[in-house]
């Protein structure tokens, strides 16, 4: 199983592990400060003395998104047209009314958990607790 961290943080790990069994540690202490396995120094070792470029960690591609830039912008531009614009009773945008805009309009169907991430992490839109007025409220008394 694939550690976690990017290609460059398990490189430096491998590098290290490397450097230490250089400098005289057993590949066991070095497994174990390490946190990975004693076959895999002795693997990093044996690459490195080929070449250090062979011990290089590729990076984790995963899975395609199924919303590409252009509809991500397309997306963004919906969403500030407002929730009344799409029909809803309130300007209150849910994860829920996300998802169902984006099946309605982009056609790619998304859990609402799903897309509350899609939201965050690659619209940076955060979160935002409505404010809650009595509709009895008075702003001209509270001013004076």
């Amino acid at each position: 199983m694939r550690p976690i961290g990017t290609a460059e943080e398990l490189q430096r790990r491998r590098i290290r592990a490397v450097e230490l069994v250089e400098q005289g540690e057993s590949p066991d202490e070095v497994a174990h400060f390490l946190g990975c396995g004693r076959s895999s120094v002795y693997t990093w070792v044996k690459l490195a003395k080929e070449s250090i470029q062979k011990i290089a960690a590729k990076p984790h591609a995963g899975p395609k998104p199924r919303l590409d830039a252009a509809q991500l912008r397309q997306l963004e531009d919906l969403l500030k047209e407002g929730a009344k614009h799409h029909g809803w009773r309130t300007e209150l945008w849910t994860a829920a009314r996300v998802a169902e805009l984006i099946e309605r309009e982009l056609k790619v169907s998304f859990h609402p958990e799903h897309v509350r991430k899609i939201l965050k992490r690659r619209l940076r839109w955060t979160s935002q607790k409505p404010e809650k007025r009595a509709k009895e409220r008075d702003e001209e008394a509270i001013r004076h």
